[in-house]
Parts: C-alpha cells; structure tokens; sequence
C-alpha cells in the first residue's frame, strides 16, 4: 500500500510555499522522497493559471497594493481564484504512476476526496457537469487547479472553510460568470476548526487513494528538505 506523508504548513504567503512545492517536486521526481499531502493556509492572495485570462482579475494593481493582496500567475491550469485565511488548500505532491497514469482520473478523485470531507460535515458537495471542483446549491465551496508533470503531481485544491468570501467580489472565480462561491461556515452558520477540517481530509485522502497517511511536523520536514535538496545538487555537479 502507498504511503502518503501529510504536513500542515500552517500560515504562509504564495512564494514560499510554491518555492517549496517546486522543491518537492524535483525531489519527488530524483525519487529522493516519497509522496506528500501539504496543508496550508494562505494569505491573502489572488492567482491565475496557464489558460486563464487576466481580465477576469477585477482588482487594479494599486487596489491590490492598497490592500495587501499578492497576485502570482503561476503554471497550473485554470482560471483566476483567490486564497486567504479561513480556507484550506491542500498541495498533494505524488507520483501517479503509482496510483494511476490519468489527468482525468486524478481531478475526480480530488473532488471525490473533498465531496467525502463534506459529508462527514453534514454538507452535500456535488460535482457540476462541464466543470472542475465541488459545489453546494449551484455555489463553488472548493477550487482545483494541478500540474501533473511527468506524472508527479503540483498545485491542488482550495476549500473555503471559515473564508471571507467577499474576497471573491473582486474576481471572476474560475472565469465562471453565472455561478457564485460559498464556505462550510455559509452553510452550517458557525465557524469550523481547520485541523478538525485536515483530518477529515487526509482520511478520505486515505479512503480514495487507497494509501496510508502519516502525520509529520513542517519544521521536520523542512529539516529533512534542506539535507536533500544538498545532496541533489551535489549529484548534479557530479553529473555535469
């Protein structure tokens, strides 16, 4: 059975942890590391994917300076969305070809994951026909957005928890015009704690992926990273 490690982050603004996921990636890759789940909880920031179109972004460049809102154009797929306190995004760093080699496949079992977290909440999250992520009552409450290179994963889903969604008003989210966004604290009228909402994830992350995950501390993790990220250049010098 596979094994997936899973790490909350804790708070962190976008550079760091894409920097951080762009590290694991090439170790995942060099098969330095296994796979992992990361959590985290950004500040507040806006992003849009590869094919997005940047008109869907309603915010001027010094509104977003005014208020403190980063903006990255990153190099998963998808359109414009926003990330913030209160929601939880998760970051699966895996090599498919141990689970199974199909794009398609793996953003239904993302979903499925999330639709499974919900439940355990009360919450029915469905999928809309024609559309990636999970929704409530015709109301997006989860985004994905991935970058599946040579079979190992990158980017992830966002789950609006406790999220303020008035953050959304300043976007098209997802370039979806006609649809709006809603939160677990929306639905249920009461504020949730996010690890209560983690665990709920890892295990359905567990259920659909039929692995094993395991806990481990971001410091640790970090720790561990810094030694192989080392020993990965030093075998590129050596090669070069």
């Amino acid at each position: 059975m596979n094994r997936i490690s899973v790490t909350d982050l804790g708070r962190t603004r976008y550079a760091e942890a894409w920097h951080l996921q762009q590290q694991l990636w090439d170790l995942r890759r060099s098969q330095m590391i296994g796979d992992l789940l990361l959590y985290t909880e950004h500040e507040h920031v806006y992003t849009i994917g590869k094919g997005g179109d940047s008109d869907h972004l309603l915010a001027s460049g010094n509104e977003l300076k005014e208020s403190g809102v980063d903006f990255f154009q990153i190099d998963r797929g998808g359109d414009v969305t926003y990330h913030g306190p209160g929601q939880i995004v998760g970051y699966p760093i895996i090599d498919l070809n141990s689970y199974f080699p199909d794009l398609h496949k793996y953003l239904r079992c993302l979903e499925e994951v999330i639709i499974l977290a919900l439940k355990k909440f009360g919450i029915e999250g469905i999928r809309e026909e024609g559309y990636t992520g999970v929704w409530v009552k015709g109301n997006k409450i989860a985004a994905i957005g991935v970058k599946v290179s040579r079979w190992i994963t990158m980017h992830g889903f966002a789950l609006n928890v406790n999220t303020d969604l008035a953050k959304f008003d300043r976007i098209i989210p997802c370039g979806i015009f006609h649809k709006g966004v809603t939160s677990m604290q929306s639905i249920l009228g009461t504020a949730l704690k996010l690890e209560d909402v983690q665990n709920e994830l890892s295990n359905a992350f567990g259920s659909v992926f039929d692995c094993q995950t395991r806990k481990v501390n971001a410091i640790d993790l970090k720790t561990e990273i810094s030694g192989l990220e080392t020993q990965r250049q030093e075998l590129i010098r050596g090669v070069s």
